[in-house]
């Protein structure tokens, strides 16, 4: 078909030099996948090159604790990939030898795994005919093709899947995949795509019918949560402050941070003075509280947007089991905090 040997001729052509290209270890091929969720290539790479290098079979990846793997990912975002990603170590490690499924089937099974990594994997390990259907694929074909669909709707994943399905290379399904991933990453790009000097521009129906920009669509809109955080950073006479461990579940779950007071809204200083006095930490007589830059830093999650203040709290005495400034960057904390700790705090 026209279509699957343009593409391939094109991806031949232009193609990444990206190292989980260059094996067919399903477990690297796996790594890259997990962490290629949501994030861009070059955010991606130094990541995969450090777990590689950290953890170079599953056994390492199995055997480090969670406080590593979170630590490593620190700044990557979506921490339940990377919880996920340790616990499916753990689990091909011990429970299958380190052996990983061989058939898209039994790869779903895993946690963390969907049918696009599943599928991803299956093909490009195990030369598996199974199509992947990602954000770059709903909008090639969407728009050579001409699909209305909604793709936030049920029915279009398995839609789009069974068109992928059509045009897979038998001989290759792998390298079809890897094409039309890499044609919606780097030539049908999502705004302003040069269509001019496009090898699929005299069949793209959305191109003819000048509807480019309409494809893929998506009727369906995210609702963004507001919330306000406001850390409390506490400092004794020797420096010592104050972290724990984010237990519940949700955003960094097992990330650390500094005492919270989440509110509805903005608050001010009196407001956290009266918190501080009533419900948080009194071990030490506070000496003074004052807000650290102001201005909030907003964080911006897929779902969520957390605007983020800081309150310096000095306190009197030594603070029992506290945690000495400069040892803070050791743990695993959300990128936001962290950047907090080393332009602020250290």
């Amino acid at each position: 078909m026209d279509f699957t040997n343009s593409l391939i001729k094109w991806y031949l052509k232009n193609k990444r030099d990206l190292p989980w290209r260059k094996t067919k270890d399903p477990y690297q091929i796996w790594l890259s996948e997990i962490m290629l969720q949501q994030t861009r290539v070059a955010q991606g790479m130094p990541y995969f090159f450090s777990f590689t290098t950290a953890f170079p079979t599953v056994f390492e990846l199995a055997n480090a604790s969670e406080e590593q793997v979170l630590k490593l990912w620190q700044g990557l975002g979506y921490y339940s990939r990377a919880r996920n990603l340790h616990k499916t170590a753990q689990y091909i490690a011990f429970e299958m030898n380190g052996k990983f499924p061989d058939n898209y089937t039994n790869l779903l099974k895993l946690k963390g795994i969907g049918n696009y990594t599943a599928a991803a994997i299956a093909s490009f390990s195990y030369d598996e005919k199974v199509p992947v259907v990602d954000g770059n694929v709903f909008r090639v074909l969407s728009r050579y093709f001409e699909i209305e669909t909604d793709i936030s709707s049920s029915a279009a994943k398995k839609e789009f899947s069974a068109l992928a399905f059509e045009l897979i290379s038998n001989s290759n399904p792998g390298l079809f995949n890897q094409a039309i991933m890499e044609f919606g990453a780097l030539q049908c790009v999502p705004k302003n795509p040069n269509c001019n000097d496009c090898v699929l521009n005299d069949g793209c129906l959305a191109l003819q019918k000048k509807k480019v920009s309409a494809f893929p669509v998506k009727l369906g809109k995210t609702k963004v949560r507001k919330r306000y955080f406001n850390y409390v950073v506490y400092s004794d006479e020797v420096q010592n402050t104050i972290i724990q461990k984010r237990s519940q579940k949700g955003i960094w779950h097992n990330l650390y941070e500094f005492p919270l007071i989440e509110t509805e809204t903005v608050v001010d200083y009196d407001f956290i003075e009266m918190q501080l006095k009533t419900h948080l930490f009194n071990e030490n007589t506070i000496v003074s509280v004052e807000e650290i830059n102001p201005k909030s830093k907003v964080h911006k999650l897929s779902h969520q947007h957390l605007y983020i203040k800081f309150w310096k709290v000095v306190v009197k005495g030594i603070i029992s089991n506290g945690i000495n400034s400069q040892n803070l960057k050791a743990f695993p904390f959300p990128i936001v905090l962290y950047n907090f700790i080393e332009q602020d705090l250290v």
